[in-house]
C-alpha cells in the first residue's frame, strides 16, 4: 500500500510541474502576442491618422520605456507574493491598454495603450522566469525549463502580427485591438492552474531594507548582465544594420525577406529542439559557445554579397541567439540569491528596456558615419568580450 502510494505521488509531481509549466508558457504567449500585436498595429494606425514619423517614434518609445521604469517594482512584488497578483497585474494592464487602443483612437491613447501593453508583457515576464525556476530540481531541469519559456516569445512573435494584420486588413483596427485584449484575458485564466506560492514573511521590524543595486556587489551577475545585454544588442543591430547592408549590397526587398526568414526559422527550430536535449548540455559551455559562434557570424556577415550566402549566416545566427537565452535565465538564477531573483530579472529587464529605447539613435548614427558592415564588426568583438566574461561566471550569491 505505501509503495503504491508513494508511486503515485512519484508521478503525480512531474504531472503537476508539467501542467504548471505548460500554464506559464501559455500565460507569456498571450502577454506577449498581445504586444506584438499592438506594436504591428499602433504605429500603422498613427500613420493612418496622419500624423507624423516622430509621432510613431514616440509611440514606439512606450512599449520600452514604461517596462524599464516598473521593472523594479514588477521584481520586488513577485519577490514578495509569488506569481499570481503580478500576472494578474500584468494581464489587467495589457486588457486595459488594448480596450482603450479600441474605444478611443488618437495619439494620446495609442501612447497609452502602448505603455500599458508594454509594462504588461514586462511585468508578467519577470513574474512567470521567476517562477518558472523554482519547477526545477537541478541545473540540467532548470535549463530545460527555461527552454520551454524561450519557445513563448517566438510563438507569440509570429501569432501576434499575423493576427493583428488580417484583421486590421479585413475588419479595421479597432476589431483588431478587440480581439488581442483576448489574448491577455486568457492569460488570466492560464494562470489558475499555476500552483500558488507562500508569500514572503514581512522583514522583522528595524531590518535594513536591501536595494535592488546591493545586487551588484555580486561579480558574476555584473558579468551576467553584461552579457545578456550584449545579447540583446545584438538582435537589435541586426534587425537595424541588415537592411542598411542589403541596400549597399544592391539586395532587393524580397532577398532581404529570405535572410531574415531564414533566420526566423532557425531560432524557432533550435528553440523546438532545445527542450529535448537541454539536460546533457553544459549550461556554461552552452554560454560560452553560443556567445563565440555569434560572435563568428557577425564578422562574417559583411564579408557576403549574395542573399544566400547572408541567410546561411542569419540561420546560424537564429541558431546563436536561439540556445543562449535559456542558458542566460538558468545561469541568472544560480548566481542570484533565491529570495531575490525576481530583483535580479528586474535589473536584466531594466537594462534591456532602456537599451532599446536608447540604442537605435546610436546605431543610426554610427550606421551614417562609418557604414553598415562596421556595426557588424563592433557587434561582433562586443561578443568576444561578452564570451570572456561568460567563462569567470560563478555561483557567488553570497559574494
Amino acid at each position: 500500500m505505501h509503495s503504491s502510494a508513494a508511486e503515485k505521488d512519484e508521478t503525480a509531481a512531474p504531472r503537476g510541474m508539467h501542467l504548471a509549466l505548460g500554464a506559464m508558457v501559455a500565460c507569456q504567449v498571450g502577454l506577449h502576442a498581445c504586444v506584438q500585436g499592438v506594436r504591428l498595429a499602433a504605429p500603422l494606425n498613427v500613420l493612418r491618422l496622419g500624423y507624423s514619423a516622430w509621432s510613431v517614434g514616440l509611440v514606439m518609445t512606450m512599449f520600452a520605456l514604461f517596462p524599464a521604469l516598473l521593472a523594479l517594482p514588477a521584481g520586488r512584488l513577485a519577490d514578495r507574493r509569488g506569481y499570481h497578483l503580478p500576472v494578474r497585474v500584468a494581464a489587467v494592464c495589457s486588457l486595459g491598454g488594448t480596450l482603450l487602443a479600441a474605444a478611443l483612437q488618437n495619439l494620446f491613447t495609442l501612447c497609452v495603450a502602448a505603455a500599458l501593453c508594454g509594462a504588461g508583457s514586462g511585468f508578467g515576464m519577470i513574474a512567470i522566469q521567476r517562477s518558472a525556476s523554482r519547477l526545477a530540481q537541478s541545473d540540467s531541469e532548470r535549463l530545460r525549463v527555461f527552454s520551454w519559456i524561450a519557445l513563448a516569445p517566438a510563438l507569440a512573435g509570429l501569432f501576434g502580427p499575423m493576427l493583428a494584420g488580417l484583421l486590421i486588413d479585413h475588419a479595421g483596427f479597432s476589431a483588431a485591438f478587440l480581439a488581442l485584449a483576448l489574448l491577455p484575458a486568457a492569460t488570466l485564466l492560464a494562470a489558475r492552474a499555476v500552483p500558488r506560492e507562500a508569500p514572503r514573511p514581512a522583514p522583522a521590524p528595524g531590518v535594513r531594507k536591501t536595494s535592488a543595486w546591493d545586487l551588484l556587489r555580486l561579480p558574476s551577475l555584473r558579468r551576467l548582465l553584461f552579457v545578456s545585454w550584449v545579447v540583446s544588442l545584438s538582435w537589435d543591430v541586426h534587425g537595424f544594420a541588415l537592411p542598411l547592408l542589403g541596400v549597399e549590397r544592391g539586395l532587393n526587398a524580397s532577398a532581404l525577406g529570405l535572410v531574415l526568414a531564414a533566420y526566423a526559422a532557425a531560432s524557432m527550430t533550435v528553440r523546438l529542439l532545445m527542450p529535448l536535449v537541454a539536460g546533457r548540455l553544459s549550461r556554461r559551455a552552452l554560454l560560452c559557445g553560443a556567445l563565440l559562434l555569434t560572435c563568428a557570424v557577425f564578422a562574417a556577415y559583411p564579408l557576403f554579397r549574395s542573399a544566400w550566402a547572408m541567410a546561411a549566416c542569419a540561420a546560424i545566427l537564429g541558431i546563436g541567439l536561439g540556445l543562449v537565452q535559456p542558458a542566460i535565465l538558468a545561469t541568472l538564477h544560480e548566481v542570484t540569491p533565491p529570495e531575490r531573483q525576481g530583483e535580479g530579472l528586474a535589473l536584466r529587464s531594466m537594462t534591456l528596456h532602456a537599451s532599446m529605447a536608447v540604442m537605435p539613435l546610436l546605431f543610426g548614427a554610427i550606421g551614417a558615419g562609418i557604414g553598415a558592415a562596421a556595426l557588424f564588426w563592433l557587434m561582433s568583438a562586443a561578443l568576444g568580450l561578452g564570451s570572456l566574461q561568460a567563462r569567470t561566471i560563478h555561483a557567488d550569491r553570497g559574494s
